[in-house]
Formats: C-alpha cells, structure tokens, sequence
C-alpha cells in the first residue's frame, strides 16, 4: 500500500513549559495557519498580510520540523 501524504506540514514552531506555538502550512491550498495552545485553551487561526488576504507559500518538497 503506498504512503499517504500529510496535508499539513509544520514550518514553525516555539514551545515552553506551558504554551505551544506553531506555523502549519497547508499542502494543497499553501495558506499558512498559526497554532497556540496553553494550559487554558487554545487555537488556529490563518496568517493574514497587511490587506487581510490570507498568507500563501508555494509548498514543493521541503520537510517537517
């Protein structure tokens, strides 16, 4: 059976003790989403530019951190 590609790559991340920070890139729209999670909750949201449009990167074949 072949592989299944993931559809989301992580491109960023930050963490300490209590937080999680990261940067997903969608493979198949290349919108970037920003994701935090604490102790309390969290969250995703897409990145936005200057004019509210969302952010694309152009995915070829880099990897996951």
């Amino acid at each position: 059976m072949a592989k299944k590609e993931k559809r989301f790559i992580r491109t960023h991340s930050e963490s300490s003790v209590f937080e999680d920070t990261a940067i997903w890139v969608d493979r198949e729209t290349g919108v970037n989403y920003l994701w935090h999670s604490s102790s309390l909750g969290s969250g995703l949201t897409p990145l936005l530019d200057r004019e509210g449009r969302p952010i694309i990167t152009t995915v070829l074949d880099f990897e996951e951190e």
